[in-house]
């Protein structure tokens, strides 16, 4: 009899905040590979005040994805200041864990850690080509494409319902 590998009841793709230096050193490095070297998007660097721990950060949540225990995926969301408004931005996945579905959970892990911290609607500008994959999660085009960092972008959005995981409200908000 042949042995049998198969993994039951264990995902293979885990998101969670970036909450310890080497957390948050391999989500920018996710970033910089795709929005940098790869993309084009940014000549130098990504990173702009929201990643420096400086006053504007005020609620920026770093999220990177691991798929069997490796770095894979990245997304960053935070407060617009108006109340119960996110954005989500900075989603990348490393070219190698394309086809192993890390996007979507990513973009619901971000949906729903802005819901649990009071969030209402969540927007984001979005690569054209990502348009559809935006559409098979819930989000909803919000007008025609715009310049964004250089490049066209959709604007989108998503409407935030409740919570179905407390403890994505962080600390001292899990009830």
């Amino acid at each position: 009899m042949r042995p049998v590998n198969v993994l039951v009841g264990v995902d293979p793709v885990v998101c969670r905040p970036a909450a310890d230096p080497a957390a948050r050193a391999a989500h920018h490095a996710i970033r910089h590979a795709v929005f940098v070297e790869e993309q084009g998007v940014f000549a130098d660097s990504d990173l702009d005040p929201r990643d420096a721990g400086g006053p504007r950060d005020t609620g920026v949540v770093h999220v990177l994805a691991t798929h069997l225990g490796r770095p894979a995926g990245t997304v960053r969301l935070y407060p617009t200041g108006r109340p119960g408004e996110w954005i989500g931005d900075r989603l990348a996945v490393l070219p190698e864990f394309r086809s192993a579905a890390i996007g979507g959970p990513l973009v619901r892990f971000a949906v729903e850690t802005a819901a649990a911290r009071d969030g209402v609607l969540m927007r984001a500008h979005v690569q054209l080509p990502n348009e559809r994959f935006f559409h098979r999660l819930g989000w909803t085009t919000d007008g025609p494409a715009e310049t964004y960092v250089g490049h066209p972008h959709l604007p989108m959005s998503i409407a935030l319902s409740g919570p179905t995981t407390p403890w994505l409200a962080g600390p001292g908000r899990v009830a």
